[in-house]
C-alpha cells in the first residue's frame, strides 16, 4: 500500500513490529515506506538471548549470523539520511550494507531486551507522533502504520502500569495499549486533522488461546492457525468523521485484503484493482510489466452509504499456514475441506486432516461452530444439505485456478525439515533423469 500511495504524494511511515523477514531487503523502507522504526520478531524470540542456556555471542558465528535476532531497527528509504541518537537508546550503530541494504540507511538501536520491552511501545509511539507532525507541517498527506508490541507473549510492563486493573499484567498491558491509541487520536485532534483522517484499528489473527491470558480468548471455536472461526475473526473499527457515519455496526464479511483497494479509493484511485491487473506494477527482468491480481474489494461506497450500497464481498477463503485451502465461506455457509482437530499448542504441531467429504456449517445459525461436536442432530442436518458440496468445490477450484496465471511470489516457510527433504527428493529424481 505504501508503494502505491507514494506516487500520490503521501509520506509513509511504519512504527512497531514488522514480522515479514529480517534481511534488509525485507524492511518496510525497501517497500514504499519513507521511515521505519520497529522490531522484526515475536517478543518471545527477542527475549530468548537472555536465557541461561542461549549460545553466548561469538561462540558460534554461523548461529549469530543466521539465527540471533537483530536489534530494534530504525531505517530510512533515503540512504543519505544519517543514523542519529535515539531518545532512549544509545549508541545507535549504522549497519548499512552497501551491497545488501538496497540503498536504504539502516540503523541498529540495540537489542529488544525484557527491560526495554517495558517501554518500547512508547519509543514507537513517539516516532509515529513525530512523523505525523512533520508530514502535517509540510502540508503532506501521510500513511502511518502503527503496530504496537502490546499484546504479545511475553508481557513486561513498567512499574507505573503494573496493577492498574487488579486483573493481572495482561489486563494492565491492554490498558496501556488503549492509552497509546488514545494518544494517537489526540494528536490528530491537536493538529486539527482528525475529521479528515481515516483511522483503522484491527489485528491480524484471532486469539492465540494456548497462551492465555497473554494470548487472549474469544467465544469463537478454537484459535489462531486453525480452520475455525477463532483463528480468523478479528475486531475491526474504522473512523472518518466527515465521511463515515458513526455508530454503525456491520455484519458483512470483510477481509484485511479489502483495506488496500478501499483506502486507495479514499485517496482518489477507485480502480486500483483494474490498473494493477491490466498495467501491472514494476517490471520483470525482461522489462515486461508485472501484472498484479488483488483479491480485495473496494468497500468505500458501502462504508460511505451502508443503507443504500451493498457490501461487495460474499466469500472468504481460508488457508492454512502451509498455503493449503482449508475452507470456503459463501455468505452464511462455510464448507471445511481440511480440519485441524488438535487444540492448544498442538495446533502448531499436528497436521490438518483432509476430509473426504467436506464439513458443512451455517455461521448465521451456528456462529461458534458447536453443532458438529455438540448436536445429536448435526449429521442428519448436514446430510440433507450435501447439495452445497459440488458448488463449493467448483467455486474454490475456480479461485485456485487464478494461481496458474498469478502464482504466489514465494512458498510458505516451514518449522521442520519437510521442505528440505522434498527438495532433496526432487534433486535426486532430476539426477536420475540426467
Amino acid at each position: 500500500m505504501a508503494e502505491l500511495l507514494k506516487p500520490l504524494g503521501y509520506a509513509t511511515g511504519q512504527f512497531g513490529k514488522n514480522h515479514l523477514g529480517d534481511l534488509d531487503k525485507y524492511l518496510p523502507t525497501n517497500h514504499g515506506f519513507d521511515e521505519f522504526y520497529g522490531n522484526l520478531y515475536h517478543l518471545n524470540a527477542e527475549e530468548e538471548p537472555e536465557n541461561e542456556d542461549y549460545p553466548p555471542l561469538g561462540e558460534y558465528p554461523e548461529f549469530d549470523d543466521n539465527f540471533r535476532p537483530r536489534g530494534v531497527i530504525h531505517s530510512y528509504a533515503d540512504g543519505s539520511i544519517p543514523c542519529e541518537e535515539g531518545r532512549l537508546t544509545k549508541p545507535i550503530i549504522d549497519v548499512t550494507d552497501p551491497e545488501n541494504s538496497e540503498g536504504q540507511r539502516v540503523c541498529d538501536t540495540g537489542p529488544l531486551t525484557k527491560k526495554r520491552m517495558e517501554t518500547v511501545d512508547e519509543e514507537f509511539l513517539d516516532g509515529a507522533l513525530d512523523f505525523i507532525s512533520k508530514a502535517h507541517y509540510n502540508d503532506q498527506p501521510f500513511f502511518v502504520w502503527f503496530n504496537s508490541t502490546r499484546m504479545h507473549v511475553f508481557t513486561h510492563l513498567k512499574d507505573e502500569s503494573v496493577g492498574v486493573t487488579g486483573q493481572g499484567i495482561e489486563a494492565d498491558g491492554m490498558v496501556e495499549h488503549d492509552g497509546h491509541v488514545g494518544i494517537l487520536l489526540d494528536k490528530l485532534k491537536e493538529l486539527g486533522i482528525d475529521n479528515n483522517t481515516i483511522v483503522v484499528y484491527t489485528t491480524d489473527n484471532g486469539a492465540e488461546v494456548f497462551t492465555w491470558p497473554d494470548g487472549g480468548i474469544s467465544p469463537f471455536h478454537n484459535e489462531k492457525v486453525t480452520n475455525w472461526e477463532g483463528g480468523f475473526r478479528v475486531p475491526a473499527m474504522m473512523k472518518w468523521p466527515d465521511h463515515i457515519q458513526r455508530g454503525v455496526i456491520s455484519n458483512e464479511i470483510m477481509s484485511l485484503q479489502d483495506l488496500l483497494p478501499t483506502l486507495m479509493a479514499a485517496a482518489g484511485v477507485p480502480n486500483i484493482k483494474h490498473q494493477l491487473l491490466r498495467k501491472g506494477y514494476g517490471t520483470d527482468e525482461c522489462g515486461n510489466p508485472i501484472l498484479i491480481h488483488l483479491d480485495g474489494y473496494n468497500f468505500l461506497p458501502y462504508l460511505l452509504n451502508p443503507d443504500e450500497e451493498k457490501a461487495p464481498r460474499e466469500e472468504f477463503y481460508y488457508f492454512t499456514d502451509d498455503a493449503y485451502p482449508s475452507a470456503l465461506r459463501f455468505k452464511d455457509w462455510k464448507i471445511i475441506f481440511a480440519e485441524q482437530r488438535a487444540e492448544g499448542f498442538d495446533t502448531w504441531q499436528e497436521p490438518y486432516v483432509n476430509l473426504r467429504v467436506p464439513m458443512i456449517l451455517n455461521l448465521r445459525r451456528d456462529p461458534f461452530e458447536k453443532a458438529p461436536s455438540e448436536s445429536d442432530y448435526y449429521v442428519d442436518w448436514r446430510f440433507r444439505r450435501t447439495y452445497l458440496l459440488g458448488p463449493a468445490v467448483s467455486y474454490m477450484a475456480k479461485f485456485l485456478d487464478t494461481f496458474r496465471k498469478f502464482p504466489p511470489s514465494q512458498r510458505p516457510a516451514s518449522f521442520s525439515v519437510d521442505q528440505v527433504v522434498q527438495e532433496l527428493i526432487e534433486d535426486l529424481k532430476n539426477m536420475a533423469l540426467d
